[in-house]
């Protein structure tokens, strides 16, 4: 089943149970879907590695809006923020923890041969292809660079 199908099917118990929250985050789920089937260089059909970045993209510009309006104490739109980010978080792959990711990127600094931060480019480069999806672009930075600096 596609994303878009599993949105749909979502939408329609959203709008059953009349969750506020799950519709308006669903909806923007599927107008993303459908702005990236009609974009200039899009297809009818998306494949599940374009799913996913269009999801990453969604709760990570979610993320951001959180963090800006906690730290603006409004509260009343950081919650918002937070309903509509833990349902995108249910189409995402789980996310791995702290531990898993630094014993991942050990493993690929071990493969990659890197010794110094001078070498964060090429472990990014191969860290993001098998970390998509799984762990966060600036999680993976950051560790990346304490692993480099203690090696």
């Amino acid at each position: 089943m596609s994303l878009e199908q599993k949105v749909m099917e979502q939408m329609k118990d959203a709008m059953r149970s009349k969750d506020e929250a799950a519709l308006r985050t669903l909806r923007a789920i599927k107008a993303a879907i459908l702005l990236e089937k009609t974009s200039a260089g899009g297809s009818d059909t998306m494949s599940e590695a374009d799913e996913l970045k269009m999801l990453q993209k969604l709760a990570k510009q979610r993320r951001d809006s959180l963090e800006i309006f906690e730290t603006q104490k409004r509260e009343d739109l950081a919650a918002k923020e937070r309903e509509e980010l833990a349902i995108i978080e249910k189409f995402l792959p789980k996310q791995m923890s702290a531990e898993e990711l630094q014993a991942e990127l050990k493993a690929i600094i071990a493969q990659v041969g890197a010794t110094s931060p001078a070498d964060m480019g090429k472990v990014m480069g191969t860290a993001t292809k098998q970390l998509a999806g799984k762990a966060d672009g600036k999680m993976i930075s950051e560790t990346v660079k304490q692993l480099l600096q203690g090696a």
